[in-house]
């Protein structure tokens, strides 16, 4: 079991026992060793065999079992007996936002309420707005989540989606009998949440038996829905829906181009053969009943009088139109990356200091760190006040002198206030290298309420860059409403950077906005918004958002150097 896993149970412990009303501090114990395996950089476990694990502040040696065991692969006891004492289906009633524990413990202990079923049926019955504690905007908040749990169940965040399928792919590349195996479908295109995996492989018809058996008895799967030589079907232990065809090498380009999709591109891609006089499919592309044979899906493009199409782009948003004319964008890669924008430290919700993070953004080859913590709005994450922005800028020009060959940028996620006003005074402002303009709070504006007061916000000359523009929680929540071109076209008029934050659950800005940002000419900031180390690695995600968004390395702020970000910030400053 790996250190996600680990923690997933170990939080889930916590919240049982939340449930259950145990004791505060074992509670407490236990949501502190959930934030510290997240903000894990070391091996757990080489940590877990030198017996260093006891070191780390807040894991004591009970805890340390606990991990040891898991890690083991073995039934943790506790776990179980937390599990057998809660019904079930409290677990996923506490997954609801505005349910924590104390109320999920109400609805359970006072109404009996055991399953989201039942919720929901309660709450359309007008159970619980009478109930205290609850109300009937609490009641009608519970129903609006659970229909956005329904909308978007049975999907995947990429992280589960591309960890689940690096592993197959890690397993079947050097199997046996293998010629080429590739990962399909929208996985392949990096939308942003999917419903399912799915695998293209080649191999000998004699090959095909032993690689199925292989297939469906790997170690993540927990059921085989079907079985066959050349298809197979299996759920991982993630709930995550997985599909394997198994074809013969000459056919393998045409499965793959089918099966990577989009379903309009598809369909796009046969009006074009047809035009052509031609037939495109899975099994081939024809020139009458003649196969014209293709050993890559470039050769199918070709073929067809088109560049190489890359797979984020094909969603017949005018990807063939731009491969017919030679006018497809050199896409941005992770290696043209020169920099982290928005990172978190200790001094609001981070889980390590500026220096860890600065040696960390060293060692992975970036040239500066922009650490952009909380404004004094966000009290729940810890936010600077003025006072504490002077101590925290003496901390950050300590470390440059410290750290060679190396710059860390003094920012802020400044809170963007319900009128569009922000948390700090120009005067404050003024003294941050770049500031970094962010909604977390009202979320219930309408279309001309949002865009205004994002709008009024990026007109102050200090913001630098637009941080999580609609404020999605990608299988969560839906972002309020926005005006996208408005807004758009407003940062580009003022010089002004709108980022695609990189953290899986966000995406946003959505990459369905990215061609029309980038032919504005606003320059797109890819920002993890890293609250440890780990997060750094969420760049990847996002650089998946900017390509499928048809961005290139010159529209990515973050591609470029230390003084040239500087320079963007104070150009915005003198507009």
């Amino acid at each position: 079991m790996d250190k996600k896993a680990i923690a997933k149970i170990i939080k889930e412990m916590a919240v049982l026992m939340e449930i259950k009303g145990d004791n505060p501090f074992k509670i407490r114990a236990h949501h502190n060793a959930v934030r510290i395996l997240e903000g894990l950089t070391e091996s757990l476990p080489e940590l877990v065999a030198s017996g260093e694990i006891t070191n780390i502040k807040g894991i004591g040696k009970g805890m340390a079992d606990k991990i040891m065991t898991l890690l083991n692969g073995e039934e943790l006891s506790e776990y179980q007996q937390l599990k057998d004492a809660i019904p079930p289906g409290l677990l996923e009633i506490a997954k609801i936002p505005g349910l924590g524990p104390k109320k999920v413990k109400m609805l359970w202990k006072d109404l009996n309420i055991t399953t989201p079923e039942a919720l929901e049926a309660a709450c359309e019955a007008d159970q619980l707005s009478g109930v205290k504690g609850f109300g009937a905007k609490t009641q009608e908040k519970i129903l609006e989540s659970i229909a956005m749990l329904k909308k978007f169940q049975g999907r995947h965040s990429l992280p589960v989606a591309r960890n689940a399928a690096d592993t197959i792919l890690d397993a079947l590349s050097g199997f046996p009998g293998v010629i080429r195996v590739e990962v399909a479908g929208s996985l392949r295109r990096w939308k942003e949440t999917v419903k399912d995996i799915d695998f293209v492989l080649s191999a000998a018809d004699e090959d095909r038996e032993k690689i199925m058996a292989h297939f469906t008895g790997l170690a993540a799967v927990e059921k085989v829905v079907a079985s066959g030589e050349t298809k197979s079907t299996v759920i991982l232990d993630s709930g995550i829906s997985v599909d394997l065809r198994i074809v013969e090498d000459g056919q393998f380009p045409y499965l793959l181009h089918h099966s990577t999709g989009s379903k309009e591109h598809n369909v796009a891609m046969r009006q074009l053969a047809k035009d052509q006089g031609k037939k495109i499919s899975e099994y081939g592309l024809f020139q009458g009943e003649a196969l014209i044979p293709c050993e890559t899906e470039a050769d199918i493009f070709r073929e067809l009088g088109l560049d190489y199409i890359p797979p984020e782009l094909r969603e017949n948003y005018g990807e063939i139109e731009a491969a017919a004319a030679g006018e497809l964008p050199e896409l941005v890669e992770m290696a043209d990356m020169k920099g982290m924008i928005h990172t978190h430290s200790v001094w609001s919700d981070g889980a390590n200091t500026v220096e860890e993070m600065a040696l960390a953004a060293k060692e992975l080859g970036y040239e500066y760190l922009v650490i952009s913590d909380h404004s004094k709005a966000a009290a729940y994450a810890n936010g600077l006040n003025e006072t504490r922005v002077k101590a925290q800028h003496e901390e950050i020009d300590a470390l440059n002198e410290k750290i060679d060959n190396f710059r860390i940028f003094k920012s802020i996620e400044c809170d963007i206030l319900a009128d569009g006003s922000l948390d700090f005074s120009d005067e404050i402002l003024v003294t941050f290298d770049m500031v970094i303009a962010s909604i977390h709070s009202k979320f219930g504006m309408s279309e001309p309420e949002a865009t205004d007061r994002l709008i009024r916000a990026i007109q102050n000359p200090h913001v630098t860059i637009l941080g999580h523009p609609t404020g999605r929680l990608l299988l969560a929540r839906d972002g309020y409403p926005i005006n996208h071109h408005a807004v758009i076209d407003a940062a580009a008029e003022l010089g002004v950077s709108i980022e695609i934050n990189a953290n899986p659950r966000r995406l946003d800005l959505d990459w369905r906005f990215c061609k029309y940002a980038r032919d504005k000419g606003l320059m797109i900031s890819i920002n993890p918004d890293a609250h440890r180390i780990a997060g750094y690695a969420d760049v990847e995600y996002g650089v998946g958002i900017a390509r499928k968004g048809w961005l290139r390395k010159r529209d990515i702020l973050n591609t470029y150097s230390a003084e040239e970000v500087l320079a963007f910030a104070n150009k915005r400053r003198e507009r």
